[in-house]
C-alpha cells in the first residue's frame, strides 16, 4: 500500500502523513510540496518533515517508510492520494474565501497526480471542500466512488467532543451523524446521534443541544480565531482514518463530501452524505429517513454548494 499526501509541508498534510504511518498499514508515505524561499536560503519543508517524522519511527515503533519530495515522480503508482494543498484559512476569511486561488492549486495538483498515478483514489482536504472536490472530480475523469472529501468526519468529531465535554463521557461513546456541505450550512441531526446507543436527548435539553450544534457549524472558524490558522490535529487524523479505511477495507460507515447519484435528490454536486468506505472507495451512500426540517436544511446546504460552485465557474470564465 503507498500512499502520497500533498500538501505534506504544511500542518494538515504533515499530520496526515504521520497519523497514517503511526497505524503503520502502508508500505510508504510520499511527502509532496513544493521548496519555499527564508530569506536567501532555499527550504524543503516536505523532505524535512518526512525526515524528521522517519526518525522517529524507530521510538513509537512504526515501519511505514516516509519519503519527502517536491516532484511528483516518487508518487508513481500510488493506491490512495491524500490532497491538503492549497492556502489556509486566516482570520477574517471564509473557506469560500479561498475559492479562486485554491482551485488553480488543486487543479495543476490532480493533473500531475493522476499523470503517475491513473487508478489512484483521491480524498480531498483543501478548502473549500466541497467544491475543490468537484475541481479535482473534473480534473481527474475518475469514476465518483474513487473521489471523496474529508469533511463530515472532522464536523462529527467536533460535535462528539463538545457533548463529551458538556455531558463529561468518553467521546468514544458517542455517535453522531451530519450531513450537508462543509461550513456553516452543515446539517448536524441530534436526531441521530446517542451514547452508548441512548439518545442524546436524554442527556442534553433541546436548547443547549441546539447551542452545541450552532458551536458545531463554527467549529473552523473557532480555531482559526484561537490559533491564527486552521486546525490540523483533527483534519489529519480524520483523513488518515479515511484512508485506514479503504486500504484496510473495513467497511466503515462515515460522512463524507461525495457525488451523489440522486440520492437524497441530489445529483449534480459534492455534498456531505454518510457513506460506506472500503477497498475501491466508496461503495455505497447510505440514505436515512428525514423529517421535513431536516430535508429543508440539507436541501438549503446544497443549494449553498451550488451557489459557491456557480461563483467558482464564473471566476474561471472571466
Amino acid at each position: 500500500m503507498k500512499v502520497t499526501v500533498v500538501g505534506a509541508g504544511g500542518n494538515v498534510g504533515s499530520n496526515v502523513a504521520l497519523n497514517i504511518a503511526q497505524k503503520d498499514f502502508a508500505r510508504e508515505v510520499v511527502m509532496v510540496d513544493i521548496e519555499q524561499k527564508s530569506g536567501d536560503r532555499t527550504i524543503y519543508p516536505s523532505k524535512g518533515r518526512a525526515l524528521d517524522q522517519w526518525e522517529s519511527a524507530p521510538i513509537t515503533g512504526f515501519d511505514t517508510k516516509l519519503t519527502g519530495t517536491v516532484e511528483y515522480g516518487p508518487t508513481e503508482g500510488s493506491d490512495i492520494c491524500v490532497v491538503t494543498a492549497g492556502v489556509p484559512r486566516k482570520p477574517g476569511m471564509s473557506r469560500d474565501d479561498l475559492l479562486e486561488t485554491n482551485s488553480k492549486i488543486v487543479d495543476q495538483v490532480i493533473t500531475n497526480l493522476v499523470k503517475h498515478s491513473p487508478d489512484t483514489i483521491f480524498i480531498m482536504v483543501s478548502n473549500p471542500l466541497d467544491v475543490m472536490a468537484q475541481v479535482a472530480h473534473e480534473a481527474s475523469g475518475v469514476d465518483r466512488s474513487k473521489i471523496m472529501g474529508m469533511a463530515g468526519i472532522l464536523d462529527t468529531a467536533r460535535f462528539r467532543a463538545f457533548i463529551a465535554s458538556e455531558i463529561n463521557v468518553s467521546p468514544k461513546d458517542i455517535q453522531a451523524l451530519l450531513l450537508g456541505g462543509h461550513g456553516d450550512t452543515m446539517v448536524p441531526l441530534p436526531r441521530y446521534t446517542t451514547v452508548s446507543g441512548i439518545p442524546v436527548t436524554h442527556f442534553i435539553n433541546e436548547d443547549r443541544l441546539e447551542e452545541i450544534v450552532e458551536r458545531t457549524k463554527k467549529g473552523g472558524g473557532e480555531i482559526v480565531n484561537l490559533m491564527g490558522t486552521s486546525a490540523w490535529y483533527a483534519p489529519g487524523a480524520a483523513a488518515a482514518q479515511m484512508v485506514e479505511a479503504i486500504a484496510l477495507d473495513q467497511d466503515r460507515v462515515f460522512p463524507c463530501a461525495v457525488k451523489p447519484n440522486g440520492e437524497y435528490g441530489i445529483d449534480d454536486i459534492f455534498i456531505g452524505l454518510p457513506v460506506k468506505l472500503g477497498e475501491g472507495g466508496i461503495k455505497e451512500i447510505i440514505e436515512v429517513d428525514l423529517n421535513d426540517d431536516e430535508r429543508y436544511l440539507l436541501d438549503e446546504s446544497a443549494d449553498h454548494v451550488r451557489s459557491v460552485i456557480d461563483e467558482f465557474k464564473k471566476l474561471m470564465n472571466e
